[in-house]
């Protein structure tokens, strides 16, 4: 396989597009359980009837694993927005349509969130009395077996040139809670610097769902905490904002 074509670079990673497919290719130190496990919840969300590239193969390039996955011609929703501030207010309610449809489907054999939260805790630079309070508001929400993407964010809804609609990058997906898909979303916004845009998000959001606002707000310090290991500096910071209401209530 010949790559040549890059059509972006993420940490542990590189993307290519080659033909009519994507080839994402992992660094060498990346888990080889990590790749396999986000093959197989890309395929189980196929199952659904969800509209995502076709998984293709698993395979190595030049040493490295690599999945292979049908490639959509098109523009995130990100980059529509940037394009077309006008149609910003457009471009949210089909962000949102999409994540309801997304959180309306079941796979029964994804992971568990609750239990993913609880493992990425253990890990998180966090007090222990801090953990057992957001372990215990965790234990005390209400469980749902949902399909949720976990990384659902503007450049992950992909707009053909038939305005059909693809969702990409499943390798966080998981079944539970729909308020927390939705809390993730406002979250990544705020550290994206999008705060008009994550309470127009969060409102609409909301309204669409007939979700009471300060539900979907219970689970933003159990979100932020379960994601506090994957950033640092101002980022971390931010984060660290949402876990430390748990500290005052």
């Amino acid at each position: 396989m010949d790559l040549k074509e890059v059509v972006a670079v993420r940490k542990d990673k590189t993307i290519y597009k080659e033909g009519q497919n994507l080839v994402k290719v992992f660094d060498k130190n990346y888990s080889k359980s990590n790749i396999l496990n986000e093959a197989l919840n890309q395929s189980r969300i196929e199952e659904t009837g969800l509209n995502i590239p076709v998984l293709q193969e698993v395979t190595k390039i030049d040493g490295k694993w690599a999945i292979v996955m049908d490639y959509v011609e098109g523009k995130t929703l990100e980059v529509l927005i940037k394009e077309n501030p006008q149609k910003t207010d457009e471009y949210l309610e089909l962000f949102v349509k999409t994540q309801i449809e997304v959180n309306n489907k079941k796979s029964k054999l994804l992971t568990v969130l609750n239990d993913k939260i609880l493992r990425k805790l253990e890990d998180a630079n966090l007090s222990n009395t801090t953990k057992f309070d957001i372990s215990s508001r965790l234990a005390g929400i209400e469980k749902h077996d949902k399909v949720l993407h976990g990384d659902f964010q503007l450049s992950n809804v992909i707009v053909d040139k038939s305005n059909k609609v693809y969702v990409v990058d499943w390798s966080h997906a998981t079944q539970g809670n729909a308020s927390a898909d939705a809390a993730l979303s406002y979250i990544l916004m705020i550290l994206m610097n999008k705060k008009d845009l994550a309470e127009k998000y969060l409102e609409l959001y909301s309204q669409k769902t007939n979700t009471d606002v300060k539900y979907i707000q219970l689970w933003m310090p159990i979100v932020a905490a379960s994601q506090l290991n994957k950033y640092s500096g101002a980022e971390e910071k931010l984060l660290r904002t949402f876990i430390d209401v748990v500290d005052y209530q």
